[in-house]
């Protein structure tokens, strides 16, 4: 079972050319090496087209560019504007189709009576849902998945084998969460008693709130807030083992990469993209569209902006003045 070529360029909005009526439906993506009769692959450039044509693909997703060039070879096109967006898209929409789940709850899967499923939602085996939890029409919850009380999942979201979802959390609509992610946990936060030298807990009461089209990456940890929330903005992207601190805000769009550490009360603004292994320290402001580089780190309390400008080093500077700074620390060693 698949997808019809005219179906998959309709859905995407390409534009089909060399239709062939002989071509099978499409029930796959691959790349061009390893493509078969009913793989879909894609190229971006006309450099790879001698590739693609030698491919055993069904149909080659490519740019509208390169129209002229294709003529009438012996393979069907799908020509879009932005090849590699067409084909994730594409993607989607046959796993989506051929995806092999099970619907309903599974015998093991232990749900509390006052929790709510929507139509079409699946849980998996050993998980636990407790009361109040609400899951939305179509979510999908894998096995050893454990919902805290009052959890609230929208529609269309898919959370994966053994990940914790802490009480006061809500997700809302298309999110992802891979396995081992844990949501809603304390923050860490404690106060020094300067008579006993003991440190007690700072109450960690508030909520965790993700909203639509996020994905967040394995062994991923977001902390609820202390006493209000924690935000992450729709779109947002976390790659695996991140840690984000209490009471952090994450705008719309951010990328965040792997093994990034962020402090409690941070704020990322729209469209930053973090590198991995970056260290926040707590306060920090990043703002709209701040690239931040690799290993970078940011001192307590400071706020960098500057859309689309790149930085780096600890403390993170501008890009060119980070240069700068390595070469002079260069030409120094050399001297000595």
């Amino acid at each position: 079972m698949g997808y019809s070529l005219q179906e998959i360029a309709k859905s995407i909005g390409a534009r089909l050319v060399n239709e062939d009526p002989k071509v099978p439906d499409i029930s796959g993506v691959a790349s061009l090496g390893s493509a078969g009769p009913h793989d879909l692959v894609f190229i971006e450039g006309e450099k790879f087209l001698s590739s693609a044509l030698e491919s055993r693909a069904a149909a080659v997703i490519a740019p509208e560019k390169i129209a002229g060039q294709i003529g009438q070879a012996a393979k069907v096109f799908l020509l879009a504007g932005q090849p590699k967006l067409a084909f994730v898209r594409a993607a989607m929409l046959i796993s989506e189709h051929s995806a092999d789940h099970q619907l309903g709850v599974h015998p093991t899967a232990v749900v509390h009576q006052n929790a709510k499923l929507g139509l079409g939602a699946s849980v998996g085996p050993h998980s636990v849902l407790h009361n109040r939890v609400e899951v939305g029409a179509r979510t999908r919850i894998a096995s050893g998945v454990t919902l805290g009380a009052g959890v609230i999942i929208g529609k269309d979201c898919v959370i994966h084998a053994n990940v914790t979802i802490y009480p006061g959390t809500t997700l809302h609509d298309r999110i992802i969460v891979h396995s081992g992610a844990v949501l809603g946990s304390d923050g860490f936060g404690y106060v020094l008693d300067n008579t006993t030298g003991k440190y007690e807990k700072f109450p960690q009461i508030g909520k965790l709130e993700i909203h639509d089209d996020v994905e967040i990456g394995a062994n991923t940890t977001i902390d609820r807030g202390a006493l209000d929330a924690t935000i992450i903005g729709r779109g947002t992207k976390l790659d695996n083992l991140i840690h984000v601190g209490h009471n952090v805000l994450v705008g719309e769009d951010v990328v965040i990469a792997a093994q990034t550490g962020i402090s409690g009360s941070c704020v990322i603004k729209d469209k930053a993209i973090i590198g991995g292994q970056v260290g926040l320290g707590d306060h920090v402001t990043i703002g709209e569209g701040v690239i931040l580089g690799s290993g970078s780190g940011v001192l307590t309390g400071k706020e960098i902006t500057g859309k689309g400008e790149v930085f780096w080093g600890i403390p993170a500077k501008p890009l060119k003045q980070h240069l700068k700074q390595l070469a002079v620390l260069s030409r120094l060693a050399k001297e000595k």
